[in-house]
């Protein structure tokens, strides 16, 4: 978080964008209210966590405002391209290995990825192909 902070408060990057696959972790929250960023806010609760602990409030909430963070649910990054951001996949174990290759299609030019993620922690029925572990079988 502290390298994509970085590239956007020195302008070395025009946006930041937050994204994860939207999986629960063995249970369901049901209906979220609210609009999509509300809905996928609580997902995103340890990448704000991350930010808020580098850089005030105030910042984050202008860097919001101006558009310059924006929130993307994985589920909705099909038929993009980002140019000159940084992106960070949050929570990559839960990605299938379609979802990783329609992400890392989506860089475009001057754009850095970071993917986190833990394959001890995956959240996917075994049965999917899944996107950050070394092989099919895992």
């Amino acid at each position: 978080m502290a390298y994509a902070l970085r590239e956007l408060l020195t302008r070395s990057r025009r946006k930041l964008v937050l994204t994860r696959p939207v999986v629960e972790a063995g249970e369901s929250l049901g209906y979220l209210p609210g609009d999509l960023e509300q809905k996928i806010n609580p997902y995103l609760r340890p990448l704000y966590d991350a930010m808020e602990a580098l850089v005030p409030y105030e910042t984050i909430h202008r860097l919001e405002e101006s558009r310059a963070i924006e929130i993307a649910p994985l589920a909705y990054m099909r038929g993009r391209s980002l140019t000159n951001c940084i992106v960070i996949l949050d929570e990559g174990q839960n990605t299938t290995k379609e979802q990783m290759k329609m992400f890392l299609t989506r860089l475009g030019e001057r754009t850095k990825a970071i993917v986190t993620g833990d394959i001890t922690q995956i959240d996917l029925p075994r049965r999917l192909n899944r996107g950050l572990s070394r092989s099919d079988s895992s």
